[in-house]
């Protein structure tokens, strides 16, 4: 396993207590209130090249699904992967995507490959981090990056306590002397919806505003869709340690760990920003995908504006 993780720590936590307790240099915060945040300029985030390579050119998405999914569930993540390469107008997912693009020279597209299913939890529902690097070694990993999804009964080391997610690199063997990149994403909807599913569920701190509706009518899932557009990106810009980040290579802010909590114009604590409406089922999104899809995605950091981008 290697010696460091890239977590995607809970949003509400790191978004919300950042501004009254913990300095960040995510969103070049102080301590002030969510206000004070709002109403005064704040320095750029930069996040700095470390001369370490990018992941660039075609590659192939793994999937393990580990526990119990619904095919319909299944259908929204992979539309997601799916709709990364789907050119559509803005704001689309593969619109989101393209910055990844200004990430050094050269695109990232995802290629689907194989799936599999472990709905009958072979390594038990309480999993450690270094479980998750095992799983990963099951999938090919030749120019790819291998994705494992938990179901909502399954609990990871440090899973709703201060990360939703995380990317990693680990080697394909003992033996072996080349790493190759891998994600995981937990369902949080039964055991913290509220920190790895805001703005779809009531946050346990900060301001208490009314959940905003899903766009696929999936709490978990659609946190599920945030958190996965997250460390996808970050393992993209930065997959060994030396790519874009801010801060130590063990806890780094990268491309989108940096914009925690904004998805649309005038976000700040406790507001997503605004986003819009689908008028049909009242849900709010900020990205158009494959099959009709609609999703919400967090904002990315700029590396020619040096500040975090929304789509609307």
């Amino acid at each position: 396993m290697a010696s460091s993780h890239h977590f995607l720590q809970l949003s509400i936590s790191l978004f919300f207590l950042s501004s009254l307790l913990i300095p960040s240099t995510a969103l070049g915060t102080a301590r002030m209130t969510a206000r004070m945040l709002y109403l005064v300029q704040q320095p750029a985030t930069v996040l700095n090249y470390h001369n370490g390579p990018l992941l660039k050119g075609n590659l192939t998405v793994n999937i393990i699904w580990y526990g119990k999914f619904t095919t319909p569930q299944r259908a929204i993540l992979i539309d997601f992967i799916q709709s990364v390469n789907l050119h559509m107008p803005a704001p689309s997912v593969s619109s989101w995507w393209s910055m990844t693009e200004k990430y050094k020279v050269g695109s990232t597209t995802l290629i689907l490959g194989k799936q599999t299913f472990d709905d009958k939890y072979s390594m038990g529902k309480s999993l450690q981090i270094n479980s998750l690097a095992r799983m990963a070694r099951r999938a090919d990993h030749v120019n790819a990056i291998n994705v494992i999804f938990t179901a909502q009964d399954v609990s990871v080391y440090d899973f709703c306590m201060n990360l939703c997610g995380t990317h990693d690199s680990v080697r394909a063997s003992k033996q072996s002397k080349t790493k190759f990149p891998y994600i995981w994403v937990g369902n949080p909807e039964l055991q913290c919806p509220g920190e790895c599913a805001w703005p779809f569920a009531q946050p346990p701190y900060g301001p208490q505003t009314k959940p905003l509706v899903s766009p696929n009518g999936d709490v978990g899932i659609d946190g599920m869709i945030i958190n996965l557009a997250t460390v996808l990106a970050d393992a993209v810009t930065n997959p060994y340690d030396n790519g874009f980040y801010q801060g130590p290579a063990s806890a780094p802010l990268e491309a989108v760990s940096a914009c925690t909590g904004i998805y649309g114009k005038g976000a700040y604590p406790g507001y997503p920003g605004e986003l819009l409406l689908d008028k049909t089922t009242g849900a709010s999104y900020n990205a158009a995908g494959i099959h009709g899809r609609k999703y919400l995605l967090p904002a990315m950091w700029n590396p020619k504006t040096s500040a975090c981008t929304t789509l609307v």
